[in-house]
């Protein structure tokens, strides 16, 4: 489970859902050096399932571009941004707390908010989609590559750790960070985290 590298957004926006927000020149530097360290371990990705939101598809483009033989590329909309995030897109994270003030009651226990998700519903989609890979093609590595709240989520339901806003936070999956499972059928038995490979940040982001 890979959270998409690193976004351009030189002004502070809350993207959530929102188009035109692709990778910045750091997160692109960051999708090669993930998909030369997927190479070089072996694993031997066979598949590549992604988030339909631009920064993850195109995190997993790169990444497969470096791989030894090209997997298939999927895009699975349960691997989607938080839904409550659609509430607070479009604004500077400076001015969340004023001008999107549900943030609060969303911050103190989600999913009590309409359209918003419990840690565990937000978790457990994307583990569902996990699990719906490993029965449609058991015996192959692959891939999904989501954001960060689904994927802290999974990683709090998976450990059984308290569903709360401090365990959203505790334990993250960094930009081009991995959460590695190794799956018995479609149960996991173990899992890592990875953190995200150590680029050079590019001078510019046209670099």
């Amino acid at each position: 489970m890979i959270r998409h590298a690193d976004v351009e957004n030189p002004h502070r926006i809350l993207y959530g859902h929102l188009d035109g927000f692709p990778l910045s020149a750091l997160g692109r530097a960051q999708s090669v050096a993930l998909g030369e360290v997927l190479r070089e371990a072996g694993h031997g990705i066979n598949r590549i399932v992604h988030s339909p939101l631009e920064r993850a598809a195109q995190t997993a483009r790169i990444i497969n571009e470096q791989l030894a033989a090209p997997a298939v590329l999927e895009a699975d909309p349960e691997l989607r941004e938080a839904e409550f995030s659609r509430y607070l897109q479009g604004v500077p994270y400076w001015q969340i707390p004023v001008r999107r003030p549900l943030w609060l009651v969303h911050k103190a226990r989600r999913g009590i908010l309409p359209g918003d998700e419990s840690i565990e519903a937000m978790g457990e989609r994307v583990l569902d989609a996990m699990r719906r890979q490993a029965r449609a093609h058991p015996g192959e590595t692959i891939a999904l590559v989501s954001h960060a709240d689904p994927l802290n989520a999974a990683w709090i339901v998976l450990d059984g750790r308290p569903q709360n806003e401090r365990e959203m936070h505790r334990s993250n999956v960094g930009k081009a960070g991995m959460l590695q499972l190794e799956l018995d059928g479609e149960t996991p038995k173990s899992w890592h985290y990875i953190p995200p490979p150590q680029v050079g940040k590019p001078a510019t982001a046209a670099a």
